[in-house]
């Protein structure tokens, strides 16, 4: 009987936990200035690339385990004084492309898998003080994987491949270290935990 995929409630946590540790970290900043109250005093971009890591745990297995992988995010800025006029926030479309390697999968250790994802967001920018802002993005994940590395006459998932679309949430932070380059932690589902470089040019 094959096993359904689903929404694991680890990943709530790891959601709420997102938020908690990125406004923990920005708050003491927040502090030191009233950036946050200033709409609009933000770097001026035409569209951001991010190169990243994925590093976390959870996705698109139940059970699966040792997925790592890299990706890359692409931003286009929509509204520039965001939905909120009243505080510095901005808008933008973020999509990409990233590539998740399971080395066990389906609690099969002989199991492997590759995952091709597309992620399509709206990301919603709150720059909270001179060098922090952090953002959420819901979306959509349309995804592709197929499995690997499972020997001969070992139980292995039914279907050799695996395409459709999940809902996403991620929530995110960034350290900018200056106009055009930041440090940017994604935290979310699917894929928990991916860290990379901002540029914008």
């Amino acid at each position: 009987m094959s096993q359904k995929k689903r929404f694991r409630p680890a990943c709530a946590v790891v959601v709420a936990s997102a938020a908690f540790v990125l406004l923990a970290l920005a708050s003491p900043s927040a502090r030191a200035d009233d950036t946050i109250n200033r709409p609009g005093n933000h770097p001026a971009y035409n569209f951001e690339v991010e190169p990243h890591l994925i590093l976390g745990s959870g996705g698109y297995y139940d059970g699966a385990g040792g997925d790592y992988g890299l990706g890359v995010r692409f931003g286009i800025p929509i509204v520039s004084n965001g939905f909120v006029t009243t505080i510095n926030n901005s808008v933008a479309i973020s999509f990409g492309l990233d590539w998740v390697h399971y080395d066990w999968c389906w609690y099969h250790l002989n199991c492997s898998a590759d995952y091709f994802a597309f992620p399509v967001t709206m990301q919603w920018n709150f720059y909270v003080a001179q060098h922090w802002s952090v953002f959420g993005e819901p979306g959509l994940v349309i995804f592709h994987g197929f499995y690997t590395g499972c020997p001969p006459g070992d139980v292995c998932p039914a279907e050799p491949t695996d395409t459709g679309v999940y809902p996403a949430l991620y929530l995110g932070g960034r350290y900018h270290f200056n106009d055009t380059t930041a440090l940017t932690m994604r935290l979310g589902f699917p894929f928990a935990l991916s860290l990379g470089i901002s540029f914008f040019p």
